[in-house]
């Protein structure tokens, strides 16, 4: 996922830990409560299963196990975030998704800038108002 320097992002904003995290509005499908999720054996820990989702069978991935995070109970704002990228579908484990936002291209810096834990997982870091925004790369999360 290159970053164009001249055009803006619209994302989705979602939370993880004290984090605000977002994705890039073209790759996600839709945000689902959570819903039941059927084991996989033999696949990494931070794969929770896959769900049926409207005759889909969708991979579900806990983005906080997936970086490193301790894992928490699912809550009522916990949201699963349905990406696709390429002709992979997954769903994505969020504490909850914000809203959307329109980032300006100018307000996007390096990942380098905060040094953050998952830093493999980030391609660029916004301040939009007073938040500060963690850019996913969706390609580096999928991978392996």
């Amino acid at each position: 996922m290159s970053m164009s320097v001249q055009t803006d992002w619209k994302v989705i904003a979602f939370r993880l830990q004290e984090e605000e995290y977002a994705l890039p509005v073209q790759y996600v499908r839709s945000i689902e409560k959570i819903q039941p999720i059927t084991r996989v054996p033999g696949t990494a820990p931070y794969v929770k299963g896959v769900i049926n989702l409207r005759g889909v069978v969708t991979p579900i991935i806990d983005l906080r196990e997936r970086f490193g995070f301790a894992p928490e109970p699912y809550g009522e704002q916990t949201r699963m975030i349905i990406a696709a990228f390429g002709d992979i579908e997954v769903g994505l484990i969020v504490d909850a998704a914000n809203d959307v936002l329109d980032i300006p291209a100018a307000s996007i810096e390096p990942p380098e800038a905060i040094g953050a834990i998952g830093a493999a997982y980030i391609c660029g870091v916004a301040k939009v108002e007073k938040r500060l925004l963690i850019l996913l790369d969706l390609a580096s999360v999928l991978s392996e």
